[in-house]
């Protein structure tokens, strides 16, 4: 076998590979002795058929399935030989192939770049926001959990409905005298207060009494989800069937019990640890953010074309739904597709070399993603389809290819905790309000810094 180098520019790399016509030839007689061994021709015993009949008989279809075979095991051989990492499948042409005559193809790609140690992790400085659980958040929390588990009553005196009470309704909804889809409803419960209709709705019902019959009128937000029914008025007819109070459970051994905990301790003990689990991994996100972006900014090396490419078309695509949708962003709203290809291209780009820099720093460091780590993933997808856990499990054993889909992010967590293991690491105490707040919303309100949702896009896992 030989290799011609065509030309190298930048990670785009061109070389011919040349192999013998006698090695194909080889391989082909090896191959046609073989069928030979297996077939059954009229008038001859397996391995007794002549070489010129398999030849005519088998010939084309042998030199086919020996032509892709030595393309591959060359192409590969080739890449061992010149230590070329291709970054995404190389792109083969046959040049020559006759029968007597060497074999030639050519082989163009683009090879993953050469990462440079420049990410000095014992000195990266990394802010991370901590707070605690609050005995005021955990009462809220209780609270919140009896809520969850509160039962009605029908109200049997004659009274007038108040916020926080139940109506038990029929209603009608019609715009300009006709009925519109989806405006009518039998037997609704509606919590007065709690915003479940259309702003302005409940608030009408306040003083309606069990039998009573009402005319709300409303109008729809103009970003409703129907587009037919956005900014329009709308009259509903509303009958008052039932009139109902919400009954909540006091904090017991017997109703924390069923929830699987012992005692009142124990059960806030637990939903203390939950909360804080919460908030750690906020907090983790917070980091992980920083860190994303101070890699950013500290590498510029090359990126594949190519990978870029398979990455902006995923873009794109969820783009183009979005708009489908009418959710576009009023920041991206007055742009052209030129303009907002351009800019999430450069995404795109930003994700791909972040991509590359972590694996590049979990090779180096010999992170890897042990068996432990895939059965915990694919314990945790099953837990997402209840009834289905066994069918998920399976559905990842007998997919390889699903199953590397979840390698990828652990493998990119991983990472991520071993370079914050090594970075400088400050803690810094904030309110629960600041650790939830969205980082872009946290970033403007210090500073005004544009484009939230694109920064939001930028710094979505690379894996």
């Amino acid at each position: 076998m030989q290799v011609i180098d065509k030309s190298a520019d930048g990670l785009n790399r061109e070389f011919n590979v040349v192999v013998p016509a006698t090695a194909i030839e080889a391989k082909v007689v090896s191959r046609l002795n073989e069928v030979g061994r297996q077939v059954k021709l009229p008038g001859f015993r397996p391995g007794k058929v002549p070489m010129k009949l398999l030849r005519s008989r088998f010939g084309n279809e042998v030199r086919g399935e020996i032509l892709e075979s030595t393309i591959n095991e060359s192409t590969q051989a080739a890449l061992t030989e010149k230590a070329l990492k291709p970054a995404l499948q190389p792109k083969v042409e046959l040049v020559t192939f006759e029968e007597g005559k060497d074999l030639e193809f050519s082989v163009k790609l683009e090879v993953l770049p050469e990462i440079q140690d420049g990410a000095d992790l014992a000195n990266l400085e990394l802010n991370r926001p901590v707070t605690s659980v609050t005995d005021e958040e955990l009462d809220k929390a209780v609270q919140d959990f009896l809520k969850s588990r509160r039962t009605t009553e029908t109200v049997t005196e004659t009274r007038a409905a108040k916020t926080g009470d139940a109506l038990v309704i029929d209603f009608v909804g019609s715009i300009d005298g006709v009925e519109f889809e989806g405006g009518k409803g039998s037997d609704a419960h509606l919590e007065l207060g709690a915003g479940q209709f259309i702003p302005g709705f409940e608030e009408q019902l306040i003083g309606a009494k069990a039998g009573d019959s009402k005319v709300v009128n409303v109008t729809f937000p103009a970003d409703y989800g129907a587009k037919d029914l956005a900014g329009k008025a709308a009259s509903f007819k509303v009958d008052v069937k039932e009139l109902k109070t919400y009954v909540t459970p006091e904090l017991t051994d017997a109703v924390v019990k069923e929830m699987g905990d012992e005692s009142v301790d124990a059960f806030k003990t637990r939903m203390r640890g939950f909360l804080q689990q919460n908030y750690d991994g906020a907090s983790r996100l917070r980091v992980k953010r920083q860190l994303l972006d101070k890699l950013a900014e500290g590498h510029t090396f090359p990126v594949p074309r190519g990978m870029v490419d398979v990455e902006f078309d995923a873009i794109w695509r969820q783009m183009e739904q979005v708009v489908k949708n009418g959710q576009l962003d009023p920041e991206d709203a007055g742009k052209s597709e030129d303009e907002l290809k351009a800019e999430y291209r450069g995404i795109a780009e930003r994700r791909v070399r972040l991509g590359l820099l972590l694996s590049d720093i979990g090779q180096k460091n010999n992170i890897t993603v042990a068996q432990e780590d895939l059965s915990k993933a694919i314990t945790q997808e099953a837990f997402r389809y209840p009834g289905q856990e066994a069918a998920v499990v399976e559905f990842y054993q007998r997919n390889p290819q699903a199953l590397e889909s979840l390698r990828a992010p652990i493998f990119e967590e991983k990472v991520v905790d071993f370079i914050i293991s090594k970075a400088k690491v400050t803690d810094q105490s904030v309110s629960v309000e600041e650790l939830m707040r969205d980082p872009d919303e946290a970033e403007e309100a210090a500073a005004d810094t544009a484009k939230p949702k694109k920064k939001a896009k930028a710094n979505k896992s690379p894996a």
